[in-house]
């Protein structure tokens, strides 16, 4: 990992565990990844998947998505999601509280790619700079992003013009987050 964005997200990642560790005694767990094979996984029982964040052999590929809307996307928009699978993870920057969106696996990536193409487009359609969501809110409506051009993390309402600078780069904004377990 050489990408000072991917190291950023796997030290958040690593600050993730270790809140989880401390408040729950076990690594990470959910009932969202049942069933779903990953490199993640440490134990699956009946109710809960246990996991821990895996950094990628390989960085993942988005010349897919760049080819299907006709636009570079920021290095560090695809060193967010490139570096490791992981479970999504919740935190809070500032009061605001978000769930980081993660690669669970190689099977999910596709999926995120999709979605990632749609959420351009519709921008695109808009006549909006493009952004690409890296977390959600509580408010289905808002989503955190990152510039496509300034490279610079939003809090960004869908469908609108309605932006707001959260951090100057992506760096910044994890080192900033607060596990929320």
């Amino acid at each position: 990992m050489n990408h000072s964005v991917t190291t950023a997200l796997w030290s958040f990642s690593e600050r993730f565990v270790e809140a989880w560790q401390s408040q729950h005694g076990s690594m990470p767990q959910s009932d969202a990844y049942l069933e779903l094979a990953s490199p993640c996984v440490v134990q699956e029982t009946d109710d809960v998947v246990i996991w821990k964040p895996v950094a990628r052999d390989e960085l993942a590929d988005f010349s897919n998505v760049e080819d299907g809307i006709g636009i570079q996307l920021h290095d560090d928009i695809k060193a967010f999601y490139a570096g490791q699978y992981c479970g999504d993870m919740t935190a809070c920057f500032e009061g605001l509280n978000i769930e980081l969106i993660q690669v669970w696996s190689d099977e999910d990536l596709p999926r995120l790619q999709e979605n990632i193409l749609g959420h351009l487009l519709m921008q695109k359609r808009l006549k909006q700079n493009p952004t690409v969501f890296i977390a959600s809110t509580y408010d289905e409506l808002d989503v955190v992003s990152i510039c496509n051009v300034s490279g610079e993390v939003l809090k960004e309402r869908i469908g609108t013009k309605q932006r707001q600078v959260l951090a100057d780069s992506v760096e910044q904004f994890l080192s900033q987050l607060s596990p929320e377990v």
